[in-house]
This record gives structure tokens, C-alpha cells and sequence, in this order.
């Protein structure tokens, strides 16, 4: 059975005015459709736009042109229904774990004895029972993605947005996150649309990886990703995978070589 289309992006173009220049185009028309629950990975040459098009799918960034369509209505601002996962852990280093997991709650003026049973839940399904009243500089990098992840979830989310989630932390760490992030989200089964300049990364999460162009950044590529699941790390060392990195890595390379020659 086919699912239904959960997030739409139609034409979206970016221009950022300049004072004594022409306007600066970061995305010239950006088409893509999201199902519900597919996990999206986007992966491009280094700056073309994939961090502004998650800003317009966020409502933080107006569109120049083109809009994005969540669950049949336009996204015009900030919503409820989207969470966003930043590179660095942004959590409030006053609160404990327990307390920032709380926040958006909070916001959401949820009831205290629900907020807090979700919370809970939550700080389970991110492994870190025992750590509630822990504050984050006693926690470990990795510890602290983990606590934004369930931050992020508390608000029961319908799209989540990860801008390079992994990207400050160490390689071992990095793979061990790559593989609770799949086991939460086959738990969820949230919508996740995921930014990383690391292709492996991408092709090891994802259910369909988005090549971008060189920018101004647009859809050079749509590739599904048909690996089994759930998908444990040695994977990545299979001639499929390797197959599927070394295809995504030289539409990227002739992007890169053709941005140079323009």
C-alpha cells in the first residue's frame, strides 16, 4: 500500500539581497516529496543550500519563490508539527536532562503528569534511564545528541528536521549515534528529513537519499535506497552499499568539477 505524501516542496528558490551586489541565489527551485514516515537524507557539494532549504522547510526561512506544503497546508512561519535537531546539542546547560526534555512541554502547557510520563518514556527510548538529573557539561557529547533527539520527539513532532545531527562528534561515537537514531526511529516511525555532508551516513539511514546541485542548489537526484532493515553498522562494508556510496560520490564529484568550470 502506498503512503501518502506527507511533505511537498514545490519550486522553492532562495535569494539572499546583497547591499552592493546582485542577489545571492542559494536554491533555484527545489521539487521534492516526502512520505509519511520515509526517511530522507540530503547530501550535496558543500554549499548548496542544503541547511537553507531545511530552514524553509522549518518556517524559520521564507521562500523567495515556491512554497512547502505540510499535510495539505502551506507553511508560512514557525510550526507546532515540525521539530528541528541542530548540530550542536543547544541545550539549556541550567537545566537537567529531565528538564530539557521537559521544555517544549512546558511550552505546550501539557498537563505536568502526562509531561512528565512522556519525558520519561522518552529518556528511556534515548537510553539514558538514570541520567534525568544529570546537566549537560556532566555528559558526554553523543549523551547530549541524544537528549536534543528526545527534546525534539517530547513535542510528538509529524516531520523532524536534523541539520547535521552527527557532525561534531568522534567517528566511534558518530556510528554508534548512526545506529540508535535507526532504532528510534523504527520505534517512531517519524518523518525525518536528514542533512549530512557524509555520504555513508546518508545511504546507511535513509530510505531515499536527495542529491543536490552545485548551487544554487536544486534536485540533481532522487536515489532509493534498497537496503534491508533494520540494518546493523557492518552493512557499510557490503559491495551494495559500497556501490551505492561510490554512484552518490561521483554525481557529487561531476557537480563540484562543473561548479568549477562556470
Amino acid at each position: 500500500m502506498e503512503k501518502k505524501t506527507k511533505l511537498t516542496a514545490s519550486n522553492v528558490r532562495v535569494e539572499y539581497p546583497q547591499r552592493k551586489a546582485k542577489p545571492f541565489l542559494a536554491l533555484d527551485g527545489v521539487n521534492e516529496e516526502v512520505k509519511e514516515g520515509e526517511f530522507l537524507s540530503i547530501v550535496g557539494p558543500s554549499g548548496c543550500g542544503k541547511s537553507t532549504f531545511l530552514g524553509v522547510v522549518s518556517g524559520i526561512l521564507p521562500a523567495t519563490q515556491g512554497q512547502i506544503i505540510l499535510d495539505g497546508k502551506p507553511i508560512s512561519g514557525p510550526r507546532p508539527e515540525i521539530a528541528m535537531v541542530f548540530q550542536d546539542s543547544s541545550l539549556f546547560p541550567w537545566r537537567t536532562v529531565l528538564k530539557n526534555v521537559l521544555f517544549g512541554l512546558e511550552i505546550q502547557k501539557v498537563d505536568g503528569k502526562r509531561s512528565m510520563e512522556r519525558a520519561q518514556k522518552l529518556i528511556d527510548l534515548v537510553d539514558l534511564k538514570g541520567f534525568e538529573n544529570h546537566y549537560p557539561a556532566e555528559l558526554s557529547g553523543g549523551m547530549q545528541q541524544r537528549v536534543n533527539l528526545a527534546r525534539a520527539l517530547a513535542v510528538d513532532p509529524a516531520v523532524l528536521l536534523m541539520d547535521e545531527p552527527f557532525a561534531s562528534l568522534d567517528a566511534q561515537t558518530r556510528e554508534l549515534m548512526q545506529l540508535e537514531l535507526l532504532s528510534i526511529w523504527e520505534k517512531t516511525r517519524k518523518t525525518v528529513i536528514f542533512i549530512t555532508h557524509q555520504i555513508g551516513e546518508a545511504i546507511y539511514l535513509a530510505d531515499r537519499v536527495s542529491i543536490f546541485t552545485a548551487r544554487p542548489g536544486k534536485v540533481r537526484e532522487s536515489l532509493k535506497i534498497d537496503l534491508p532493515r533494520p540494518r546493523p553498522l557492518n552493512i557499510k562494508r557490503t559491495k551494495t552499499f559500497l556501490d551505492y556510496e561510490d554512484y552518490v560520490w561521483g554525481i557529487i564529484e561531476k557537480e563540484v568539477k562543473r561548479k568549477e568550470t562556470i
